[in-house]
C-alpha cells in the first residue's frame, strides 16, 4: 500500500444544494449560525492511484529524498514498534518508567513487550548514554493551508522560539517549509538556533495559486497537495533510523465531509485503501505527527476546532470511511501526537510538542496475524501508576499472506 494516495477529488454540485466544507466556511461566522459544513448534492472521488512497487515520488525535500532505495515493505509486519510518552495530569513527561510499569493490549487482548527502552529520565547505566538513533524534529510551515496574515504570525512566533536560551535548543531541529510551488526542508538538524534562524531569514513565504477563497475546488487541490507531500516526506523518513516528529504548524487540511457527501461503494473502497496506506507509511517511518493552529484566539470557539474529533476512532471498515478521517488534526492524534489550538503563544505550543522528545518509551511487541485484507488492529498502553496517562499510535493494519 506503499506510496497511495488521494490524487483528486471531482465535485458535481446543482445551485439548489449548498457546498460542504468544515474548513471553507467563513472564519467570522458564529458557530450559533450553524454555518460549519458546504452541502454538495453528489461528491466523487477518482483517480486514487498507487505507485509501483519501489518507486519513489519526486523531490520534495531539499537533498534528502534518496531514489535509489526503495520504501521499506512491512505492510505485513512481523513485530510492531511503539514510541510511547508518558505525561503527568499536566501534560508533562514523565521519565524514569520500567517496562513493569506497562501494559500493552492489542484488540483488548494482552501483548508481551518483546523489547523496552526509555530515552530520557536515565535510571540505569545503559540509559545515561544517547539513544542509537537520534529523534529526528521537523518543523513544518504550512503555506498552503494558512492564510498570509497568519504565515507571517507563525514566522515570528517561530523566531521567538529559537532565539530563546540564546538560541541554543534542547532538541536538533529541522525547519521545513510546504507551499504549493514545492516543499522544502533543511538537510541537517541542529540544535544551533541561531544558524535556523539565519536559514529561516532566507527563506520567503512562496507565492501562493491555491488560495482560501477558491472554494470548494481549492479545497480539493490543498488537501490533495497536503497528503502527496506528507506521503513523500513518509517514503523519506522510512529510509532513516529512529523516531520522527513532524511538528505541522496548520489550520488543517479541509475535511470534505459532512451531511449531504455520500459516497458511492467504488469511492469508499478507493478511500479506505488510502486511509490505510497513509496509517502504513507513518507506522512505516516511525513518524509521529502534531498539529498547532495557529488561527490561535481568533478562532477559539469555533466549530472547526473540535469537528476533527468526530473522525478520530479507527477506520476497521469499508461502510465507515470519510474524507475528514485523513485530517491533519485526526492524524495527529491518532499516531500519538497533539492536536494543539486556541492560543496565540504557537512558540510555547511548539515547546510543548517538542519536550515529547525528552522523555520517551520504545516498545516492541508481536503483530497479529491478518484475517482479512486491511484488517486494523487498535493498540492500547497503559501505565499502571495513577495519574498518569500513555500516549501512542492507536493501532495498525495488516495483510493476509499471499
Amino acid at each position: 500500500m506503499a506510496g497511495l494516495t488521494l490524487d483528486s477529488v471531482q465535485l458535481s454540485w446543482r445551485r439548489e444544494h449548498l457546498v460542504v466544507s468544515v474548513e471553507e466556511f467563513d472564519m467570522n461566522l458564529s458557530y450559533r449560525a450553524g454555518v460549519f459544513i458546504l452541502c454538495l448534492s453528489s461528491f466523487c472521488l477518482q483517480g486514487f492511484s498507487q505507485q509501483q512497487p519501489g518507486s519513489v515520488p519526486e523531490t520534495v525535500q531539499t537533498g534528502q529524498v534518496r531514489p535509489d532505495l526503495p520504501p521499506q515493505n512491512s505492510s505485513q509486519p512481523s513485530h510492531i514498534l511503539l514510541d510511547v510518552v508518558v505525561t503527568d495530569r499536566s501534560g508533562n513527561p514523565i521519565p524514569g518508567l520500567a517496562e513493569k510499569d506497562f501494559v500493552v493490549r492489542s484488540n483488548g487482548n494482552l501483548q508481551k513487550i518483546l523489547s523496552f527502552r526509555a530515552v530520557g529520565g536515565p535510571t540505569t547505566t545503559e540509559q545515561l548514554q544517547p539513544p542509537k538513533t537520534p529523534v529526528k524534529i521537523i518543523l513544518m510551515v504550512d503555506e498552503v493551508n494558512t492564510s498570509f496574515d497568519r504565515v507571517a504570525y507563525e514566522r515570528e512566533q517561530i523566531k521567538k522560539f529559537l532565539s530563546q536560551n540564546g538560541g541554543k535548543l534542547s532538541q536538533p531541529l529541522s525547519l521545513g517549509f510546504f507551499s504549493d510551488n514545492g516543499t522544502e526542508i533543511q538537510n541537517h538538524p541542529t540544535q544551533d538556533g541561531n544558524a535556523l534562524l539565519a536559514a529561516f531569514d532566507q527563506h520567503e513565504s512562496s507565492l501562493r495559486t491555491i488560495r482560501r477563497s477558491t472554494g470548494f475546488y481549492g479545497a480539493e487541490e490543498r488537501l490533495d497537495l497536503s497528503l502527496k507531500t506528507l506521503s513523500r516526506l513518509a517514503a523519506t523518513e522510512a529510509q532513516e533510523p529512529g523516531r520522527k516528529m513532524v511538528i505541522w504548524i496548520s489550520p488543517g487540511w479541509p475535511l470534505l465531509s459532512g451531511p449531504g457527501v455520500d459516497l458511492s461503494n467504488k469511492q469508499q473502497q478507493q478511500l479506505f485503501s488510502t486511509i490505510v496506506s497513509v496509517s502504513t507509511e507513518l507506522r512505516q517511518a516511525r513518524i509521529t505527527m502534531y498539529s498547532i493552529d495557529p488561527l490561535g484566539l481568533a478562532d477559539a470557539g469555533s466549530v472547526r476546532l473540535f469537528y476533527y474529533k468526530e473522525f478520530l476512532k479507527p477506520v476497521t471498515a469499508v461502510r465507515n470511511v470519510q474524507v475528514g478521517s485523513l485530517g491533519l488534526q485526526v492524524l495527529a492524534t491518532q499516531t500519538g501526537g497533539l492536536a494543539l489550538n486556541s492560543s496565540n503563544d504557537i512558540s510555547a505550543q511548539i515547546a510543548e510538542c517538542i519536550a515529547d522528545a525528552n522523555a520517551f518509551y520504545t516498545l516492541t511487541i508481536d503483530a497479529a496475524p491478518a484475517d482479512k485484507p486491511n484488517d486494523f488492529h487498535s493498540i492500547d498502553v497503559k501505565v499502571e501508576t495513577p495519574g498518569l496517562t500513555a500516549r501512542t499510535r492507536n493501532g495498525y493494519y495488516t495483510q493476509p499472506p499471499n
